[in-house]
């Protein structure tokens, strides 16, 4: 089958590549570095399948024109799927894909590199040793051994950084709304957000985007955090409202931030815009903070978890030229 896949880097092709290889090289990829919009859709022409990433558009206008040139499956390379119009898709007959899992443990990890980043300050101590200067003034941190972490999302990725942080000698409390007993089995309690806000002394969010979720921490959130608490987001952007965020940071309400997403990251985040001005000025204002870390949305970004993605995308290509359905198909709700 002939796939156009879009928004994609060299690492898409390489591992993309290697996996169509190891499964008989039954898929012409075709690779194309901009994004899925309804504009760009034309260039999935002769084409049966679609591989769109996180901040590809994935709506009623797109999906449409994807349908026109009679476009049956979009093979989403991500776990999230907040970018799709299920109804748009369902009308249209289009089947939608995904990577339902691959590495749990790499976003886990990233979280837990960010909070000892900020905790320590490695960044900015990386930055001054380089320049000659081997003061401690203004790198004071704190044991994390002892402190309450708050998890709100005890999915996958929540249950790997809850074993992490309590190899930290952390006390793991979480919130979620369909609880499993596996993050009890490890040593962590489920409570209410309000109480987990309320006592923890890091939160970090690991719940994927929906209409329920949208801005969950918000200004009343923020506002019932432990004053000086670190707040960490490496799930998705629309998660944290970013205005509301500044503020807390410009009261000191909030001691510190690292975040992976950002609300806003479609245009900054898997470009390089070293060499432009960033005409986005909320981010802009995140960047001026002292105690804010930003990464460009690299928590999933191990080779582990590459050739998983890889696979998996392949798999469900296979599947659906096969047998009609893609491997990991996602269910439409609407």
């Amino acid at each position: 089958m002939k796939v156009a896949v879009f928004s994609a880097k060299p690492h898409d092709r390489r591992f993309l590549d290697a996996a169509n290889a190891a499964a008989g090289g039954r898929h012409e990829l075709i690779y194309f570095d901009a994004h899925l919009t309804a504009d760009t859709a034309l260039l999935a022409d002769g084409a049966g399948a679609v591989c769109a990433f996180v901040n590809d558009h994935v709506d009623r206008a797109a999906l449409s024109a994807l349908g026109s040139r009679g476009i049956s499956l979009v093979a989403l390379r991500s776990a999230g799927f907040n970018n799709v119009d299920f109804r748009a898709a369902d009308e249209l007959g289009i089947a939608i894909a995904r990577v339902p899992a691959y590495s749990p443990e790499a976003v886990a990890e990233h979280t837990a590199a960010l909070i000892l980043s900020l905790n320590r300050k490695i960044h900015r101590a990386y930055a001054r040793v380089r320049e000659g200067n081997f003061t401690l003034d203004g790198l004071l941190g704190f044991t994390i051994s002892g402190r309450t972490v708050g998890i709100v999302g005890a999915g996958r990725i929540g249950i790997a950084f809850a074993r992490i942080m309590l190899g930290f000698g952390c006390e793991v409390i979480a919130y979620d709304p369909f609880p499993s007993p596996e993050l009890e089995a490890l040593g962590g309690r489920y409570v209410s957000l309000e109480e987990l806000l309320k006592n923890s002394d890091i939160v970090s969010l690991h719940c994927p985007l929906t209409a329920g979720t949208r801005h969950l921490i918000d200004a009343d959130a923020l506002g019932k955090m432990k004053l000086g608490a670190m707040l960490i987001n490496t799930s998705r952007g629309g998660v944290v409202d970013t205005r509301a965020l500044i503020a807390a940071l410009k009261s000191s309400r909030i001691g510190q931030v690292g975040l992976d997403v950002y609300e806003e990251e479609e245009g900054l985040f898997f470009e390089d815009m070293s060499g432009r001005a960033i005409g986005d000025d909320v981010f802009a204002r995140l960047l001026t903070f002292p105690n804010v870390l930003i990464t460009g949305h690299q928590g999933f970004f191990t080779a582990e978890a590459l050739t998983a993605i890889a696979e998996t995308t392949i798999a469900n290509l296979t599947a659906f030229e096969d047998q009609g359905r893609p491997l990991h198909s996602v269910v439409f709700t609407y």
